[in-house]
């Protein structure tokens, strides 16, 4: 059963700026769902079910699936559930969809990512909770006021909660400190990383220029009537002069990963709509592409970043494919660190035999083909949404290059990678055209 990705959108991404933005998770993805399903109104009554992805979702709504189905009107008999794989969940959403449908449970499926960092809450640190416990466990007037005496104004410091859920518990590291590993580890130079980022910024101001964009995201309005509409992280007079007097953020004073060259904490929402072929054939649909393959690879969580090449090779080699046969790549850029140790990582023969199984390097990928439109570093990561956005973001800059085939792939916190193997629908589907061979098939 061929899955096809009929057509999706997105919500601009806002960067976070020390406060809560203007949407919550839901918010976002309410504004960016009504849309879509005001562009399909045929299909809107005959989706199946509803599956978001959303990394921290608010104590207001646990389940944002089903309370963005609920307000997005699409029934109170919509069932919606929300999935949590850390930066991989929007694209989790999406590959639930995809196998559902290929084992024939579903036709047709709503899916995405929602995230609002910047409502991530300040959580009380452990001196204040045990303070608040021993005051309201008191049974004296004498026995509280004895607790409440103790309070210090140290408890007043917050856990900031985005800084909380960015560190992975296992090995007590701050993600941007698994870059750190990764960057020594490869012999990544600063130089190298902040060029990296400047580009990025550079891509996605080319892009919005010329409006290539446009048909991805839809613009949002906030509760006091402000337009959004589009990503407004991009400083597209980014220089790796200016970046090199940024100091670094999570391993002073040496370290070498700074905001500048990491990827942005962000707000934002994407949805696609995935369908079986007999479901794109019943409505006459012409689909952005097709779904062909994707894989889940887990690795140690200090070296999280290197999760696209675990999670990729395995697509690549079942396939039959090399680096040259991809069109596009789509690579998360949680860190430009991270991206250029993934490009070595392939590049290295020793590390495709000792850890990939190879028997040489798997080759290199041409920066060409890689994030045209620039990525995290320029326009951000909303964790929860950022799978369903490169996937989403592949499909139609495929289209609009006349590309055939592309990867949308994404390291993920605690030590996972995901990817997904896309081929873009130029025209009518081609129900005989050859094939590129799936998970599960033989050749």
């Amino acid at each position: 059963m061929k899955v096809y990705v009929v057509d999706g959108n997105r919500t601009p991404f806002l960067k976070a700026r020390g406060k809560p933005g203007p949407f919550t998770a839901v918010d976002l993805a309410v504004q960016a769902g009504r849309v879509l399903m005001m562009r399909h109104p045929e299909i809107a009554g005959e989706i199946e079910e509803v599956i978001l992805g959303c990394g921290s979702p608010g104590a207001e709504a646990t389940n944002p699936a089903r309370v963005a189905a609920l307000r997005m009107g699409l029934g109170k008999d919509m069932p919606g559930w929300t999935v949590q794989r850390n930066c991989g969940s929007g694209m989790q959403s999406i590959d639930s969809a995809f196998r559902y449908i290929r084992a024939g449970d579903y036709d047709c499926l709503l899916v995405g990512g929602t995230e609002s960092l910047s409502h991530a809450p300040l959580l009380l640190n452990e001196d204040a909770v045990d303070w608040f416990a021993d005051v309201n466990m008191s049974k004296s007037m004498l026995g509280r006021l004895s607790a409440v005496s103790k309070f210090r104004f140290s408890m007043l410091e917050p856990v900031i909660g985005v800084e909380k859920g960015l560190t992975d518990t296992v090995v007590d590291l701050g993600m941007g400190q698994t870059a750190e590993i990764l960057r020594y580890e490869w012999d990544i130079k600063r130089s190298e990383a902040d060029a990296y980022a400047v580009e990025s910024h550079k891509r996605l101001a080319h892009a919005q220029q010329e409006g290539w964009l446009d048909k991805e995201i839809d613009p949002v309005f906030g509760p006091d009537g402000e337009l959004y509409d589009k990503d407004d992280g991009v400083r597209p007079d980014s220089t790796v002069e200016k970046l090199a007097t940024l100091k670094p953020v999570f391993e002073k004073p040496y370290g070498h990963v700074t905001a500048g060259n990491s990827s942005q904490v962000s707000d934002g929402a994407c949805w696609l709509i995935v369908a079986s072929e007999r479901f794109v054939e019943k409505h006459g649909l012409e689909p952005l592409g097709e779904i062909k393959d994707s894989q889940w690879a887990a690795l140690s969580p200090a070296r999280m970043g290197l999760g696209p090449v675990h999670s990729v090779t395995p697509i690549m080699t079942r396939n039959g494919l090399g680096m040259s046969d991809i069109d596009l790549w789509e690579l998360n850029e949680a860190f430009a660190h991270q991206v250029l140790a993934c490009l070595k990582a392939w590049e290295s023969d020793e590390f495709c035999r000792e850890e990939l199984g190879l028997d040489s390097a798997l080759g290199s990928i041409d920066r060409d083909r890689l994030n045209v439109d620039g990525g995290a570093v320029s326009l951000g990561h909303p964790v929860g949404t950022s799978g369903a956005r490169i996937v989403l973001h592949a499909l139609n800059a495929m289209k609009r290059r006349g590309n055939r085939t592309g990867i949308a792939t994404e390291c993920i916190g605690g030590g996972q990678g995901g990817g997904m193997l896309l081929e873009a629908i130029n025209g009518p589907v081609q129900t005989q055209a050859p094939e590129i061979q799936t998970q599960g098939e033989t050749a």
